[in-house]
């Protein structure tokens, strides 16, 4: 939790700075990241638009508070997912838990999963951020044995922990596995896997997709996560 601002001065500064993103926020659920404008925003809130820009430098900074919060939000409904009695039964709560957050407000899904908005590149920490919502399928998949199916992926992973120091932290900060541990592949493979299905499935369903077929996406989800469970023999 960020710290209370000190002085009124920083006070006044953070309240401004939480009504602009508000104004941001509703901006992207009426018209989609391309609607987000500094110059709107400063008409609606009666203020000039330089006297704005001593809150934020520019759209991309108050685009970075945006994915940031979107990101820290997500992660924190699916780390709040209760594990279940296997881990099974925590793939698909923690499946169904992003599914529900994605569905209750797809303005900020669509703005940290959808069409990048043109020039804008998110800030670095987010790979740490989507890293901590991923967190919990890293211990998931930790638990299970790697079928045949999906070797393709395993060996990936293990070039991964062989190259790359922060695949190995992220690891680490979820499980006490070896990097050269088996469980350790099927553990990042398994998280990647779920990640990608999640995505395919959410979008489509955010975006109107699925509109005149005669599925659930939610039934579709669960099998998806299911079929992944049985690949990775978990119980």
């Amino acid at each position: 939790m960020a710290a209370t601002p000190a002085g009124p001065r920083a006070r006044y500064r953070a309240q401004v700075r939480e009504e602009i993103k508000a104004v941001a926020l509703r901006q992207l659920a009426e018209s989609g990241v391309q609607g987000v404008a500094l110059n709107a925003i400063a008409r609606e809130m009666g203020m000039s638009g330089p006297a704005l820009y001593r809150y934020f430098t520019g759209r991309d900074e108050l685009l970075h508070e945006l994915v940031r919060s979107a990101y820290d939000d997500a992660g924190e409904a699916i780390n709040a997912v209760t594990p279940g009695p296997g881990p099974r039964t925590t793939l698909l709560a923690l499946g169904r838990a992003y599914h529900a957050w994605a569905l209750s407000q797809p303005h900020r899904y669509l703005l940290i999963q959808g069409p990048p908005a043109p020039g804008y590149t998110p800030p670095a920490d987010i790979v740490a951020r989507s890293r901590y919502a991923m967190g919990p399928f890293v211990t998931v998949f930790a638990q299970g044995e790697a079928t045949e199916a999906v070797q393709p992926v395993i060996a990936e992973m293990a070039t991964w922990l062989r190259t790359d120091h922060t695949a190995v932290d992220w690891l680490r900060a979820r499980t006490d596995l070896d990097p050269a541990d088996p469980r350790a592949r099927c553990a990042l493979g398994g998280t990647i896997l779920a990640w990608s299905h999640l995505h395919g499935t959410v979008s489509l369903e955010v975006t109107g997709q699925y509109t005149g077929m005669g599925h659930r996406a939610g039934t579709l989800l669960d099998v998806q996560l299911g079929l992944l469970a049985d690949a990775f023999r978990l119980t």
